[in-house]
């Protein structure tokens, strides 16, 4: 369990998690990393700890460059426990001269741990705090995705340790962006922001717009989770400057249930339709897709159609399960669209429309129901949902106004 060396005198100590599959629902095949920081200086300084079953991996890492008690300050940018899980057993064996956090930050701690006699350093925005040769300075960013988020920066290296934004769940042996297959972590980094960050987004723009206007010059993002960007760190930038504006890429998205076929026949008819007027599409059906997975693609997507039959006046507990999950992330910038069979009530549609509508998305249609089985003429108005669909996102996509009918 050696530590790291990511620039000179400044290691990354953390932990990987080679087995974590669901994290607080979000699906994580991939695995995770807690990832901690030791800068040696005239004052050592640890950035961040791990979740609590990993603490003796961060003791061994450390320990393999100096002694634990030789630690002076800790920086803790986040209180989510998978990254302060750990913390009260290391203050108890570091003793470090300060614990250093946000105005927010030591309210979350004292509220978590409940210990009122921690040598606290609260520090506000724009501070900055010399560890001899380097300095350390501060950015609070509440919010993004807990209110005690804080960024901290390095400015003699141009490093950024930037808590849980610009990271990824992946467990790899490598620990830098340009050691690891860029499709995966391109992908783990999209699933990573569709999923906790996707709600955030108005915040994300404000802080990369306040980033733009102060310039500091970033070599290194030293994220919480994931690897680190060092070979292109302007790459994870630019994508969260698309994301957070939730910039689709013309595509359509078919997402759906299905309990005797019916549902499913009219999704691939929509399909058709959709393809008829040369509309990118996936099908994901909710039966074998995880909503983390439909989640990361409805980030990039343009469209959303939503199919779901009727089951007890309401919609099967996939899709509506699916629609609490979605609701909660606020995914904006999107036409809509619904259909469903039914076979007495046939509440579904209207359902998803009124989901859809919350989410402020465009509803381009008022949705399609079928009674039991779609015959030839059902399917065909299917055809011409996923044509009218397709018509409607090449207007969106050109800049032209489009009403929603609902």
């Amino acid at each position: 369990m050696q530590a790291v060396e990511i620039v000179k005198n400044i290691y990354w100590v953390g932990a990987i998690d080679w087995i974590t599959r669901d994290f607080h629902g979000y699906s994580t095949y991939r695995g995770t990393t807690y990832n901690a920081f030791l800068i040696i200086d005239e004052k050592i300084t640890l950035i961040d700890t791990v979740k609590a079953e990993y603490r003796s991996e961060l003791m061994h890492r450390i320990r393999s460059i100096i002694d634990p008690k030789k630690i002076d300050y800790m920086v803790v940018n986040h209180v989510e426990m998978d990254h302060s899980g750990s913390l009260p057993e290391v203050v108890r064996e570091i003793n470090p001269e300060k614990v250093i956090c946000s105005k927010m930050g030591h309210k979350a701690l004292l509220q978590h741990f409940h210990q009122e006699d921690w040598p606290y350093h609260v520090v506000t925005p724009g501070e900055e705090l010399s560890l001899g040769e380097r300095t350390l300075s501060f950015l609070e960013t509440r919010m993004l995705h807990w209110p005690d988020s804080m960024f901290t920066y390095v400015k003699e290296e141009e490093l950024l340790f930037s808590s849980d934004a610009f990271g990824q769940h992946l467990a790899t042996s490598e620990r830098f962006d340009d050691e690891v297959n860029q499709d995966v972590l391109m992908h783990e980094c999209a699933k990573y922001y569709a999923n906790i960050l996707t709600l955030y987004s108005p915040l994300v723009k404000k802080l990369l717009a306040k980033v733009a206007e102060m310039n500091p010059p970033i070599k290194m993002i030293a994220p919480d989770h994931g690897v680190i960007w060092r070979g292109n760190p302007g790459k994870v930038l630019d994508a969260y400057s698309k994301w957070c504006v939730h910039e689709g890429q013309g595509n359509a998205l078919i997402i759906y249930d299905t309990m005797w076929h019916s549902t499913e026949k009219m999704a691939k008819a929509i399909a058709g339709g959709l393809l008829e007027e040369g509309i990118s599409y996936k099908l994901l059906d909710l039966q074998v897709n995880h909503r983390s997975d439909v989640m990361t693609e409805v980030l990039n997507a343009s469209a959303i159609i939503l199919g779901c039959p009727t089951l007890n006046n309401g919609m099967l507990p996939r899709m509506a399960g699916f629609l609490m999950y979605m609701r909660g992330l606020r995914p904006t910038n999107k036409i809509g669209a619904a259909f469903g069979s039914y076979g007495w009530s046939g509440e579904a549609v209207k359902l998803m429309n009124q989901a859809m509508k919350e989410m402020k998305f465009t509803i381009c249609h008022e949705g399609l129901r079928v009674q039991y089985v779609p015959e030839h003429d059902n399917l065909r108005e299917c055809a011409e949902l996923g044509r009218h669909v397709g018509r409607t996102l090449k207007d969106f996509m050109a800049g032209k106004e489009v009403e929603s009918v609902i």
